[in-house]
């Protein structure tokens, strides 16, 4: 994985030492050996949508590295105290400037190399204008067959296209789940 180990306890601020705690825990963790904090790192969630106005998708221009100038959908990090719906929202409205009305999730990808999971829902967009923020250069509609697929920034958000235009195609979405090695 390519975080960072954790080094001082966030108790205490003792350098902490990786070992498996004594509570029955079969992983080695940071544990505070002044405190005896033990400090868990868990993977990050990433939250965002697939916005839709009739039979196109709505992706953005990063304006921000990783991959900036490639096109992805609005997501980003889930904050503390919202739920993953609200995260999705947020960074829809953030990123893209769009007015819109949930729908329910369609993808779930797991990425453990980097520990992340990556939660996509459905957005009806209520209006066809945008107003990008600071983190996006461009926000535009594509038909299926528009999708600059070669510059997609992130393999989630290529599955998550593909899920989403095999199931309008059917008629029924799904919830789909991968993991992306």
């Amino acid at each position: 994985m390519l975080r960072s180990p954790i080094k001082h306890c966030r108790n205490c601020g003792t350098a902490v030492v990786y070992r498996v705690p004594d509570d029955g825990d079969t992983r080695e963790r940071a544990v505070c050996p002044a405190c005896d904090t033990i400090h868990y790192e868990n993977p990050l969630n990433v939250v965002g949508t697939v916005p839709y106005w009739g039979e196109r998708v709505l992706l953005c221009k990063r304006n921000i590295e990783p991959r900036r100038g490639k096109w992805t959908l609005p997501a980003g990090f889930m904050e503390l105290g919202e739920t993953t719906a609200q995260g999705a929202a947020r960074e829809t409205v953030e990123e893209a400037g769009a007015q819109f009305e949930m729908e329910g999730l369609l993808s779930l990808l797991s990425v453990p190399r980097v520990g992340q999971v990556h939660l996509f829902y459905r957005a009806r967009l209520l209006s066809d204008r945008f107003e990008p923020g600071a983190e996006t250069i461009e926000a535009r509609l594509f038909a299926e067959d528009e999708v600059p697929w070669e510059e997609i920034a992130f393999r989630t958000v290529r599955e998550t296209l593909v899920f989403y235009f095999d199931d309008r195609r059917r008629g029924c979405f799904d919830v789909h789940t991968l993991d992306v090695t």
